[in-house]
């Protein structure tokens, strides 16, 4: 890297219909080699998608239509282009379908399964996991797949370094190997065909569980999945240990910068991570409005039309609605039972009352001045509910 561009690569198969936030370390590091002259290569893996990556897994992914897996293609491919910027030049994406759909597999077995050793294979932490649980041939196939993609992509674009999870080492490593063994030979050619793998660690929190997860499942990039309001809300709500270290992983501001801000109050710092994380996936302005959502609900100033928001029909309200009927319809619960626990306990409140009676009933005239409640379900949930 020292004496020129390197081109490397970072795979992610589509297997959903969106990336979520513990994918995003590895094209954060794209962004930073990008940065410093080097060309990054997203590889989209429509075509290892039709079988799924064992590694990390404790059981074998459930099997999706090749349809549905192009349209997850599509589908990411547009999420990575807006953090990344696909400019043909410096970023660019590829799609190993492309090479992957139409290979012959007596030929592939004969050119590439005579390079690998199943002892070494097996171990391998992803496979040797797996073998205490199942693993199906098909599965057993991937790491193949994937040192495979490495060689075309050092052939066809000359890339020599592939990045990653270090969940996937075993599967890089054998790319590695796949490249020196085709294409070495000499100490020319070995020179030439030169390839290496850097992986960074699985992200955790201060509490040793996997970044990234809540109560709801993975914080999605796709807003249909994980609201842009939710997902401020997530690093607005990470813990005090993991603030300066989710700043130098998810954002690009300056360390000494960064430091400065973890100086402060925390609570600041924190609102600060929310609003650069959530600019640099879904942009300033989504950013801002979440940010202005957020002080609505929990401080003072900001607009309250960027919170979470459940129209309701007035009608409903007019002859009077249980508490915990309006909390449930405003999705406050995941059932009316919750909703009963979470007053008996007093975590909830209307237009900044606390709840206290299981049996209240509230009308029109409880709105506030905009007609309309505020309802918070602990500390961290919040929803404006709207007549309509």
């Amino acid at each position: 890297m020292d004496e020129g561009s390197v081109t490397f690569y970072v795979g992610c198969d589509p297997t959903g219909p969106s990336l979520h936030i513990g994918h995003m370390v590895p094209f954060f590091a794209l962004r930073w080699l990008r940065k410093f002259g080097h060309k990054g290569l997203a590889l989209i893996g429509g075509g290892t998608a039709r079988i799924g990556d064992p590694s990390g897994k404790t059981e074998m992914r459930k099997m999706i239509s090749y349809e549905q897996i192009d349209e997850n293609v599509a589908s990411i491919k547009a999420q990575l282009d807006k953090f990344i910027g696909f400019d043909g030049e410096s970023a660019f994406a590829a799609n190993n379908k492309d090479w992957l759909a139409d290979l012959n597999y007596i030929d592939f077995l004969r050119d590439i399964g005579s390079c690998f050793s199943v002892n070494k294979m097996l171990t391998f932490e992803a496979y040797k996991q797996r073998l205490e649980r199942g693993l199906s041939f098909i599965e057993f196939n991937y790491q193949l797949l994937q040192a495979y993609d490495f060689y075309m992509l050092h052939q066809k674009y000359g890339v020599s370094l592939q990045i990653g999870g270090d969940d996937q080492w075993g599967n890089i490593t054998a790319g590695v190997d796949l490249i020196r063994r085709k294409l070495g030979g000499t100490e020319e050619l070995n020179n030439a065909h030169q390839a290496f793998g850097l992986t960074f660690p699985l992200i955790t929190r201060s509490d040793g569980k996997k970044m990234g997860k809540t109560e709801k499942g993975a914080v999605f990039l796709d807003t249909n999945l994980t609201s842009v309001y939710d997902f401020f809300q997530y690093w607005r709500n990470v813990a005090d240990a993991d603030v300066r270290k989710f700043f130098l992983l998810f954002t690009f501001l300056p360390v000494s910068e960064i430091d400065e801000i973890v100086k402060g109050d925390v609570n600041a710092a924190k609102e600060r991570l929310a609003f650069e994380v959530t600019k640099e996936i879904h942009g300033e302005e989504e950013a801002n409005k979440a940010l202005s959502g957020a002080r609505a609900a929990f401080s003072c100033g900001g607009d309250k039309s960027n919170m979470p928001t459940a129209e309701i029909e007035k009608s409903s309200v007019e002859s009077g609605i249980g508490v915990i009927d309006l909390f449930f319809l405003a999705g406050l619960g995941a059932s009316k039972s919750d909703i009963r626990r979470l007053i008996q306990q007093g975590g909830a409140s209307l237009n900044g009352e606390t709840i206290s009676d299981v049996k209240a009933t509230v009308n029109l005239s409880n709105t506030d001045s905009d007609g309309e409640f505020v309802l918070k379900a602990g500390k961290k949930k919040v929803a404006r509910v709207v007549l309509k």
